[in-house]
């Protein structure tokens, strides 16, 4: 069995690592590669680890944090490249209609004459260099925080997607477990009309106890089809996470039992909120609104930047390419702009970048008091979970127990058939509050460590590819 369920997983991560959108693409291709392997299409284990991998492969919601990385970082680029020598070709023809005339005394006669060419030509290269520019300067320290935030950012969509992972895994889980104790309820109400209608037809029993029985059977039916679409349901929210083909009915590797034997290693190291994605965030943006204040401080400096000109011009009459005589023309130069008065905004500009510092100082105490008690709440509710789970895993053997004497004692005629079923629903009802409490328990790790931003199954899963 452990070398099937190997097999099946290596199959399952080989087929949705290589080729997702190939199976998209063409489902009835892949179906028949999963059947010539022996494996049902319609039941494909896989591991929560396995999940969280492919998830953050495929999710586009990360694809998109990435890009938005990659989309800044250009941004910076081009931040720097305003520092840089900015180099450019000109070409500009000049064609008059009616040439300029002026009168001038010649000879004590006054005579007209026609002042410049019938065609112009300009052409030539210019070199503009920021020599000093404190605003550019800041603005690529602005640049590397603004790239930091964005892969924050990143951090915080990765973060939340292992969450929402996570508790759709848990979820699966729960719906099968619970399905299963479901249908072991229904099995043996299933059982017992059929030991009436057997006794019936033997005289030993009355018409009323099958009526009963099988009426007990109908009634647990609804509930068992619920049992199948909540199952249906977990899955196909699994699958729009993992961003792969709704056909593909995954199933949990693991079981809540299995589970609720390890939890208990759940260890928090420290209460740290350092790695706290929102925290992080917004001391990413105290740090750019104090960049700010600078910026708007750099406003007063004045700008100092140099520029050279080298061009030809051609001067000529008659047709449009008629006596080309290119002659060179050149200069080099300075200018400095001093920023004077501007009607205060400046100033004003100044003192908002200011307020704003002081305004993140403030949420962010804030930010950190409201964290600290979301995590001791999140500790309490953990602490007293683990006690319910406790107490359901005694209550689960204390139903089972009863659950027995009351067969027995059915089966030798000492208790009706309505403590006997009784019994059935405290049994499936202490078993059903026990999944519950393992399924509170899981999701409320899972919201702990995304409150304290713990980013090992991301690291996991980056060091998996």
């Amino acid at each position: 069995m452990n070398v099937r369920k190997h097999r099946l997983t290596m199959m399952l991560v080989g087929i949705l690592t290589f080729s997702f959108h190939a199976l998209a693409q063409n489902q009835e291709a892949a179906m028949l590669i999963m059947g010539a392997m022996g494996v049902n299409p319609d039941s494909v284990p896989i591991s929560r680890e396995e999940c969280i991998d492919i998830a953050l492969s495929q999710s586009p919601t990360i694809r998109i944090a990435d890009m938005e990385v990659k989309r800044v970082n250009y941004s910076k680029r081009e931040t720097i490249g305003n520092l840089l020598p900015q180099i450019g070709f000109s070409l500009s023809y000049q064609r008059s209609i009616e040439l300029q005339t002026i009168r001038m005394n010649m000879g004590g006669e006054s005579q007209k004459l026609k002042m410049g060419s019938d065609n112009t030509w300009n052409t030539g290269f210019s070199l503009s260099l920021p020599i000093i520019a404190p605003a550019l300067w800041k603005a690529i320290s602005i640049s590397d925080t603004q790239i930091a935030q964005n892969i924050e950012s990143a951090r915080s969509s990765r973060l939340e997607l292992v969450n929402q992972v996570n508790k759709a895994y848990y979820a699966l889980m729960l719906a099968i477990s619970s399905k299963d104790v479901i249908k072991q309820n229904y099995d043996i109400a299933k059982y017992t009309a059929e030991v009436y209608k057997n006794q019936f037809e033997q005289g030993t029993a009355s018409e009323y106890d099958v009526l009963r029985s099988e009426v007990q059977v109908k009634n647990i039916e609804p509930t068992l089809l619920d049992a199948d679409i909540s199952v249906k349901q977990c899955q196909l929210s699994l699958n729009v996470l993992m961003g792969i083909d709704d056909a593909l009915n995954l199933y949990p590797t693991t079981t809540m039992e299995d589970m609720q034997k390890d939890m208990y290693g759940y260890l928090l190291e420290s209460k740290s909120l350092a790695n706290n994605s929102s925290l992080r965030s917004l001391e990413l943006q105290q740090k750019m609104a104090a960049q700010n204040v600078t910026l708007k401080k750099f406003a007063w400096i004045p700008t100092l930047g140099a520029s050279f000109n080298l061009n030809w011009l051609s001067l000529s009459n008659g047709g449009m390419f008629n006596d080309l005589d290119f002659s060179p023309y050149s200069n080099v130069g300075l200018s400095l702009s001093v920023p004077i008065f501007s009607g205060g905004t400046k100033w004003n500009q100044m003192k908002q970048a200011q307020v704003q510092v002081a305004e993140l100082g403030l949420q962010r105490e804030n930010l950190i008091n409201s964290l600290n008690m979301q995590v001791d709440l999140a500790l309490d509710n953990i602490n007293r979970q683990v006690k319910q789970i406790d107490s359901s895993k005694e209550g689960v053997r204390q139903a089972k127990k009863a659950h027995d004497i009351m067969l027995k004692s059915f089966q030798i005629g000492a208790a009706s058939y309505l403590q006997l079923r009784d019994s059935e629903l405290a049994d499936t009802s202490a078993q059903l509050s026990y999944l519950q409490a393992i399924y509170n328990y899981l999701v409320s790790t899972s919201e702990l460590d995304l409150l304290l931003g713990k980013d090992s199954a991301i690291v996991k899963a980056n060091l998996s590819k």
